[in-house]
């Protein structure tokens, strides 16, 4: 299973491995909260920065940034994680519910539900 929660969130048992996938690490966070930090995984600076998280670019920020993610070989990581490991909590650090990790999850479920 995949889930996504904010990193600043309580650790929860089912929680799994949890994965941060900013490209920057949060302020205030311990390195104890996140078992793994997929940067690469991110979306680009450039790409970031031109959706800065508003709504009316949501679908063109999934658009493109799907298509970078196509392109990543670090995905590999990810797909292996939840392979292997069962439970997998991508988090994310903004408080917008449009950010990356949804849209990684989104297309991660996408991936996963094909090769069922």
């Amino acid at each position: 299973m995949i889930k996504v929660k904010r990193v600043y969130d309580d650790i929860e048992p089912d929680d799994g491995v949890r994965v941060l996938v900013d490209r920057l690490w949060p302020r205030g966070v311990r390195k104890d909260k996140v078992d793994m930090w997929l940067k690469d995984v991110a979306p680009s600076d450039e790409l970031r920065r031109w959706f800065n998280h508003d709504p009316s670019k949501w679908d063109e920020f999934k658009r493109r940034y799907f298509e970078e993610l196509s392109r990543n070989p670090r995905l590999n990581d990810l797909l292996m994680l939840i392979k292997n490991r069962g439970n997998v909590t991508l988090l994310y650090a903004t408080r917008s519910p449009y950010n990356n990790a949804a849209a990684l999850k989104e297309f991660l479920e996408r991936l996963v539900g094909r090769s069922a």
